[in-house]
């Protein structure tokens, strides 16, 4: 390894470039469906378990998709995984057309699911694919550069959110429950056109992107050596350690992401802030993430990878700890500020469980990482459980001394201390043993 090769060399640039516009594609998708949930439960009068599903449709197909995306890759190519990763993700969106026009919560939960069909295939290949642009020794560092393109989908698919959805809502603008049914059935109309929207013109936007990378040469990395069949290569990763657990901390970090940013809407509406005003904590939270990116790319420069994990792990702890037993706008100030500490998480997670792995190892590995996004199905749904335990408010009743919707990210504080002892491992364990 060379310790002063380039981070992105000059002859993979437009590659680099190319693929790294995927990151804020899904980071779009993601920015845009969190709102959803709550606007899902408005509309068509959802319980809390109910309106979590749009997170479980969501997430739910990283999981099924992960490792038919890996194995195609392996088969053919990374250039190839990508199409067809693009091609979904654009099918899945354009079905929020019929979705809006039958009215129906389950067409809506299956298009998020095709959709994510795409982003499955995406993140299977775009992660590994930007790691193998290189120098190993600057791998990580690579990913979590492409990575911090990733805000700017986050704050393009909250600006969207917030200007074309949460405000245009009739449903947010009245005592929806309380108008007789002809009154909500004609609002309820309107107010799904104004959800289906964005997603049809992401649709329009991810085929002219698939355009672009069909017609322009990609490289493709061939791995050295004896060829690795699939279980040879699954019985591999089993037994790595750092894999391994590498893949229960990426499970938890996105289930804690998921959490914070898809919650702050109810914290916030539990200390009485509308959600088009609840939209503001969320973008500046995504402003903090979009900042700690290119921070924290900047650090692994001279910090190991695991230390600062480790570091900003339990700084996101602190952070949740304050959310749960500070109550108001302070609990509310550290919940966005979670978002700093978790910036550095998805990408370094993934750089240090994949490192030292042949390419083909690499490529099967990376469908377990991408299954790990299935944390951001499962987590939301258990909060939304306990934001039930009192009703179907956010404050009905009390655990330990604070309302359930604070109580309610216990979850993620979980989940920050298991990254930080991971992390802690990583540099005083598997560093040395490498």
């Amino acid at each position: 390894m060379n310790s002063n090769a380039p981070v992105v060399a000059k002859d993979v640039l437009l590659p680099f470039i190319l693929i790294t516009s995927l990151f804020a594609l899904w980071g779009f998708a993601n920015a845009v469906t969190d709102p959803m949930v709550s606007a899902f439960k408005k509309v068509l009068e959802l319980e809390n378990f109910q309106a979590s599903l749009v997170q479980l449709a969501f997430y739910g197909g990283y999981f099924t998709m992960a490792l038919p995306a890996a194995l195609f890759v392996r088969k053919y190519s990374y250039k190839l995984g990508v199409i067809v990763g693009l091609l979904l993700y654009a099918v899945g969106a354009l079905l929020f057309y019929p979705a809006a026009v039958t009215q129906q919560f389950g067409f809506f939960l299956f298009g998020l699911y095709i959709l994510t069909f795409g982003l499955a295939f995406l993140e299977t290949t775009a992660n590994p694919y930007i790691l193998s642009m290189g120098d190993p020794s600057t791998a990580t560092r690579r990913l979590n550069l492409a990575q911090s393109f990733n805000p700017m989908g986050l704050l393009g698919g909250l600006l969207v959110a917030q200007q074309f959805v949460l405000r245009k809502l009739q449903s947010d603008d009245v005592d929806f429950a309380s108008l007789s049914e002809s009154a909500k059935a004609s609002i309820r109309q309107a107010d799904l056109m104004v959800i289906r929207d964005p997603y049809v013109a992401l649709g329009l936007v991810v085929l002219g992107v698939l355009v672009l990378i069909a017609v322009n040469k990609m490289p493709e990395k061939k791995d050295e050596g004896r060829s690795l069949g699939v279980w040879e290569s699954i019985q591999g990763l089993v037994k790595n350690p750092k894999y391994i657990e590498g893949v229960i901390a990426q499970i938890l970090y996105v289930g804690a992401q998921i959490m914070v940013w898809t919650y702050i809407y109810q914290y916030a509406e539990a200390i009485g802030i509308p959600n088009d005003v609840a939209g503001n904590y969320q973008f500046v939270a995504f402003i903090l993430f979009f900042v700690g990116r290119f921070t924290c790319t900047f650090l692994l420069k001279y910090l190991n990878s695991g230390k600062l994990l480790m570091y900003l792990a339990l700084a996101g702890a602190a952070f949740t700890a304050a959310t749960i037993f500070i109550e108001g706008m302070t609990g509310l100030y550290a919940l966005v500020g979670i978002s700093f500490c978790m910036s550095l998480m998805f990408p370094t997670i993934y750089g240090i469980a994949l490192d030292g792995l042949r390419e083909e190892q690499t490529k099967i590995g990376a469908a377990g990482l991408v299954m790990a996004i299935v944390g951001g199905a499962l987590m939301p749904t258990f909060q939304g459980m306990i934001l039930d335990i009192g009703g179907a408010g956010y404050t009905d009743t009390t655990i330990l001394g604070v309302s359930e919707v604070n109580f309610s990210f216990i979850l993620p504080l979980i989940c920050f201390l298991f990254i930080a002892w991971y992390g802690r491992k990583v540099y005083t364990v598997f560093t040395t043993t490498d």
